[in-house]
């Protein structure tokens, strides 16, 4: 059964109550009646373009009512979402549309000029088009007149694709992760239960809804749950502050950079949190000081949790119970943890660091059109490889480690090293280079490149982080450039990370 099934509900319980609300400009709001009559409308749209079950639909748009509309209206025909980041350009993005073999592109007007030249050799894509979210009564008039899709899709099974988001891997391309429409029921129902999600609820969404973060737990809760959700186009930490006080919010979901950005408002403790009943951290391990700034100026412990774009959450602090500072806490209900030695793969006893594996109907389907990348990624008894070090106490907690493999998060978003790594290569200047992740106050870690140059050759930090930001997103460019004559190998030739981190990772902080 589709995930939205539940939102039907919510719907006949609720028609009245307010659903949406975006309190930035254009100010828009929906109840959930006229959210239910909304989407069946734009469901009834994309079918009148030749949209069917199992087509896959692109998305690359701002935080707004057409994303989501889109998005739910995807879902409900029985398709697949394909939710992107803004900041991919355009190289990047024909990728995804080509190894996806969406078969409608919906991007911003104001992207149009470098998007175009992108198109051709899509044979998969039928057509792009575009919108102007700041003129919400331009995508009213597409999609009014068109018949209503009134009743979600029943897919032939739970197994059946969903979404698919993007995530890089540390070696080749990005791969797509297909969500399953089980996937997305059993987090939400693991997650209403572990939160307490309740009608009376008021969300404050603060996160980009292209990322599991924002659109799978923070939207898709709220909906769930049949409560109200204010979104934010964009973040301002004391206009946040304002709204959760003013509009009673009892949610707030947010990665460490935003809780940070929070608590830096120069008068912040005058802001009375003591209403909110839920505020999570997540998509970065969340700093001792920021957990321990928060209980000190808003009186309020963040509940730390974990989650993954393979599997959306694992584990979570407990609503009611100790918040252990540093720990994700406990599996979540229906999810299995366990560590394993990285040689054996045996268990391990309590308290000893190894391999973080998963197991639970919350875990993706696979790499879209990757039958080798799925294989790899589970163990011969049908447990996911999370790539996270870390251990299990005694009273069944569990605290991360670090990553066996060399993921950087800045700013809540994952940056895999080889990406920029391929991208500078292609410099002539550049003969080899490394990408770190060096702690950062502000975004968590920031990317650092060790790089040596071609004999002869000279070339700028800027005009490196230049060449990278042409080619790549903004955010997955370096911040500082640093040049060696060589770099660190072990015996067989391979760079010492770690030891780049230990030589230059203080000098950066």
């Amino acid at each position: 059964m589709s995930f939205l099934n539940n939102l039907n509900g919510n719907v006949l319980n609720f028609p009245d109550k307010l659903a949406l609300e975006f309190i930035s400009p254009p100010l828009q709001s929906l109840t959930y009646a006229e959210l239910d009559a909304q989407v069946a409308q734009t469901a009834g749209y994309l079918q009148s373009l030749g949209t069917g079950p199992g087509d896959r639909i692109a998305l690359q748009l701002t935080k707004s009512l057409e994303f989501i509309l889109l998005h739910l209206a995807t879902v409900r025909l029985g398709a697949i979402s394909l939710p992107l980041n803004l900041a991919y350009p355009p190289d990047e993005l024909k990728y995804f549309l080509d190894d996806s073999g969406a078969k409608l592109f919906f991007a911003l007007d104001i992207s149009k000029d470098n998007i175009e030249p992108i198109l051709t050799g899509l044979p998969e894509l039928k057509e792009c088009i575009f919108i102007n979210p700041t003129n919400p009564e331009l995508f009213n008039g597409s999609i009014r007149g068109h018949e209503k899709l009134a009743h979600n899709h029943d897919p032939s099974g739970s197994s059946d694709t969903a979404i698919i988001v993007y995530t890089s891997g540390t070696t080749g391309r990005p791969k797509g992760a297909e969500i399953t429409h089980g996937n997305l029921s059993a987090n939400l129902k693991s997650l209403h239960t572990a939160w307490g999600w309740r009608s009376e609820d008021v969300l404050l969404h603060v996160l980009p809804i292209f990322h599991v973060h924002g659109l799978m737990v923070a939207m898709h809760g709220a909906l769930h749950a049949g409560a109200t959700t204010l979104l934010m186009r964009e973040f301002d930490a004391r206009v946040a502050l304002q709204n959760l006080v003013e509009r009673d919010c009892t949610v707030l979901m947010a990665v460490p950079t935003i809780h940070r950005r929070l608590l830096d408002v120069p008068d912040a403790k005058k802001f009375d949190l003591s209403h909110m009943r839920l505020i999570t951290s997540g998509s970065d391990r969340l700093p001792d000081e920021v957990f321990k700034g928060f209980q000190a100026t808003f009186g309020h412990t963040l509940l730390e949790r974990y989650g993954m774009t393979e599997t959306g959450m694992n584990c979570s602090n407990p609503l009611d119970g100790e918040r252990r500072i540093g720990s994700i806490g406990l599996p979540l209900p229906g999810v299995e943890v366990r560590i394993t030695d990285s040689e054996s793969g045996l268990p391990l006893p309590d308290g000893e660091i190894g391999d973080v594996q998963l197991r639970g109907p919350n875990v993706f389907k696979g790499y879209w059109r990757q039958p080798e990348k799925t294989a790899q990624s589970f163990t011969t008894d049908g447990w996911l490889h999370t790539g996270d070090l870390g251990f299990r106490e005694s009273d069944g907690y569990f605290t991360l480690c670090g990553r066996s493999k060399d993921l950087i998060i800045s700013g809540g978003l994952n940056i895999y090293p080889p990406e920029v790594e391929r991208v500078l290569v292609e410099h002539a200047a550049v003969e080899t280079c490394a990408v770190i992740g060096c702690p950062d106050k502000e975004w968590g870690e920031k990317i650092v490149a060790a790089v040596v140059l071609e004999d002869g050759q000279t070339v700028t930090q800027a005009e490196l982080i230049a060449f990278c930001r042409e080619q790549l997103a903004a955010y997955k460019a370096p911040k500082s450039i640093i040049f060696q004559k060589e770099l660190p190998r072990n015996a067989m030739g391979k760079v010492q990370k770690a030891a780049l981190r230990k030589k230059f990772c203080q000098e950066e902080i």
